[in-house]
């Protein structure tokens, strides 16, 4: 049986997307049958994970709606190995109460995933940011969690609030476990970014945090841009090789 890992945050913008893509796809090129699922009404997904031109744009929203079918919104990628159910009409939507109502008060999500790792091997599960309904629903099925953590002073202050909440879940499932906490946005000279790696590698158990580091670097900006994983556009970029480490080693665990 397959793992779910959900990838979480308490703020948007320090890599969450850009880090469930390139772990899905390092996976996949390690011959790991992997499928990414965006619950995040965002959308962002499909922004970055190599579909092809004029691909379905349908997804989870349309699945929890009764509007498609499961066969219907799973989608390929450019790799054999990595397949993609993106986030759907809720994106192109202005209100989204309705969609999360439904994945609070039903288990479809839950069987989605539960059916998922009975067919892959890795499930990567893009997730809205903060803790609300949707992300408990991903961590009460997952059995892994990565929270990105950009390498500047304001996300310190959010680091608490995602420890206590993933804590609190683990409470109710004792499957899940906190793999670490990812240092994303490096920037190696900036004295703020140097110090906020500083300030997270002193004040967290060393186990907490991952010894890899995803830096912050054109060749990963303009993967994103171009709608692929910077590990598969530039996989000699110092970001593509750090996430393709980051892959290594949560693999090794998984097994």
């Amino acid at each position: 049986m397959g793992r779910v890992l959900a990838v979480v945050s308490q703020k948007g913008g320090v890599g969450k997307t850009t880090t469930s893509v390139n772990l899905a796809a390092a996976f996949a090129r390690r011959g790991l049958k992997t499928l990414v699922i965006d619950v995040d009404p965002q959308g962002a997904v499909r922004y970055g994970i190599g579909l092809r031109k004029a691909h379905p744009t349908y997804g989870f929203a349309d699945y929890l709606n009764g509007l498609r079918t499961l066969r219907e919104i799973i989608l390929p990628t450019s790799l054999p190995w990595l397949r993609v159910i993106l986030a759907g009409s809720v994106s192109d939507a202005s209100d989204h109460s309705f969609y999360q109502q439904l994945i609070a008060e039903t288990s479809v999500l839950k069987d989605l995933l539960g059916m998922a790792r009975d067919r892959c091997d890795i499930v990567v599960v893009d997730t809205p940011p903060g803790l609300g309904s949707i992300v408990h629903r991903v961590l009460e099925s997952s059995q892994h969690v990565v929270v990105p953590l950009q390498c500047e002073p304001l996300a310190l202050q959010t680091t608490p609030q995602i420890l206590r909440g993933i804590q609190e879940i683990v409470e109710r499932n004792r499957d899940l476990t906190l793999d670490g906490i990812l240092l994303t946005m490096f920037e190696p000279g900036n004295p703020s970014s140097e110090r906020v790696a500083e300030y997270v590698r002193s004040h967290l158990p060393h186990n907490m945090v991952f010894d890899v580091v995803i830096p912050r670097t054109e060749a990963a900006l303009e993967a994103f841009a171009a709608g692929q994983p910077v590990v598969l556009r530039s996989p000699a970029d110092d970001a593509a090789q750090a996430y393709v480490n980051l892959a290594t080693l949560l693999a090794e665990r998984f097994q």
